[in-house]
């Protein structure tokens, strides 16, 4: 059996200062199904500066990319709550199918 859920990317950086409140909304107050945060080595955005890391230079601001889903509904509910917290651009989402 598959359940329809929306999955959702949050595009940020380790130097953002949402990261911490964000997965404590995420677990605590929103209670979705599942989240991930990944550490990117390298990346842009709209403003086209270039996060890396190097050997040679340890980056305090490299990439960061929260990934969550739940049911469609609570994902919208979601979604306008964090609307207003991040600029344009930045958050993406899309159905999936997930195994039960």
């Amino acid at each position: 059996m598959t359940e329809t859920v929306t999955m959702v990317r949050l595009y940020l950086s380790e130097a953002d200062s949402q990261l911490a409140p964000l997965l404590k909304k995420l677990h605590d107050e929103e209670k979705v199904k599942g989240v991930t945060a990944f550490r990117g080595i390298a990346g842009f955005g709209a403003s086209g500066e270039m996060h890396s890391s190097s050997l040679l230079d340890v980056s305090l601001d490299l990439p960061i990319v929260i990934e969550f889903f739940d049911s469609p509904d609570k994902v919208a509910t979601i979604l306008e709550h964090l609307s207003s917290q991040f600029e344009a651009g930045r958050m993406v989402h899309w159905s999936v199918q997930v195994n039960t």
